[in-house]
């Protein structure tokens, strides 16, 4: 690497797997507060995530994942992510996004007060960040 001082070590972790583990010059990600992007020395701070699409800078190019509710630790020099779902571009099948989506609008619309309103919201947020990734 070029610029050693400009990177941070970054891990996102889900219940499963650790998702990416590496080193990072920036990261873009939803949260709760809205978008941010974190450099390295970022203050100490905690955040909760937004489904929506994470972007890791790398020297030379940029990953981007979906990623779902979880939350974000940041200390000055490692940022660590747990995530509930972490899915790179080519793991989303995109037919079960549109029926998921299909699903929960379909839900939101009933207008029956048994439906948990906010789970639907989130279900449709998840599957449209899905969608968004994958026609990229």
């Amino acid at each position: 690497m070029a610029d050693d001082s400009r990177f941070f070590d970054l891990e996102i972790i889900t219940p499963d797997r650790v998702f990416w583990s590496g080193k990072a010059s920036m990261l873009e990600l939803n949260t709760t507060e809205g978008q941010v992007g974190i450099y390295k020395r970022h203050i100490p701070m905690t955040m909760i995530l937004e489904p929506g699409i994470v972007t890791i800078h790398l020297e030379g190019e940029n990953k981007e994942a979906a990623v779902h509710t979880g939350f974000i630790e940041i200390l000055p020099d490692k940022i660590t992510m747990m995530a509930e779902v972490a899915e790179w571009p080519d793991e989303i099948d995109l037919n079960r996004a549109r029926e998921a989506e299909q699903r929960a609008e379909r839900r939101l619309q009933a207008h029956d007060p048994r439906i948990d309103l906010s789970r639907a919201e989130l279900a449709l947020k998840k599957a449209m960040v899905r969608q968004q990734l994958a026609k990229k």
